[in-house]
């Protein structure tokens, strides 16, 4: 059944939207790739209109700069998770036991495969309703003038030089999938310390989800030990 906030009236390409690679021997034929591709540039187009529209002061590194902070894994996954598709995915046993109803570049990428399947049944109109309406919240935060509340690397590097006067470097830690998805974990590290470990679909947003891990763990050391050890004396331990 298709829950409720999902515009698509077909079934059939609902479960489409909803069926990983993993869980089909015709991955191009029967997986959501093909419309997360498709979902994909309509979202682009959806969110680069909205913000050129509402915003004739912002020149073309300040709309760039917005439209990536709406256009990325997290508030996508935070999307899919409240619209409930990770209770519709269809995986393999083996993605499943590695946690993949849980994994943001999944849930991102049903997302923009429905947002793909509601173009094609009902319109450009219709789409971008759905996106606006899923994202009104990240639009709402960007519109409001920070256009990077998901920059965590410079967030990160702004209390490392105010800490320990030190800047963060990061590493590609490893690379996995197939080329068209790819997935990148790389480790944010000072003095050859690991601190933080993430992932993403770009090297960019593994950068900036290791960063906001970095960030956490800073953020919990604090609420335990103050003051922060200078110049850097293992506070993750």
């Amino acid at each position: 059944m298709i829950p409720k906030g999902v515009p698509l009236k077909n079934e059939a390409v609902f479960r489409l939207a909803m069926r990983h690679r993993s869980a089909t021997d015709r991955p191009v034929q029967e997986s959501y790739e093909r419309l997360e591709f498709f979902g994909d540039s309509v979202l682009g187009v959806v969110i680069a209109q909205f913000l050129y529209e509402h915003h004739p002061e912002w020149d073309q590194g300040m709309l760039s700069k917005a439209k990536s902070s709406v256009v990325q894994e997290g508030p996508l996954a935070s999307a899919a998770l409240k619209l409930g598709l990770d209770q519709h995915l269809e995986l393999s046993s083996s993605e499943e036991s590695t946690g993949g109803r849980q994994r943001p570049s999944i849930l991102a990428d049903v997302l923009e495969a429905v947002i793909g399947g509601v173009y094609l049944e009902s319109g450009l109109e219709a789409a971008r309703w759905f996106v606006l309406e899923q994202l009104h919240d990240d639009l709402m935060q960007v519109s409001g003038g920070d256009v990077n509340p998901h920059d965590f690397k410079s967030k990160l590097q702004e209390m490392a030089q105010a800490l320990w006067r030190r800047t963060p470097q990061y590493r590609i830690a490893k690379e996995m999938g197939a080329a068209h998805e790819r997935r990148f974990v790389v480790q944010v590290l000072f003095d050859d310390e690991v601190m933080g470990e993430g992932s993403g679909r770009s090297k960019k947003e593994a950068e900036q989800s290791a960063a906001a891990d970095a960030l956490d763990l800073i953020e919990r050391h604090r609420q335990v030990r103050k003051p922060m050890p200078e110049p850097f004396e293992d506070p993750y331990i």
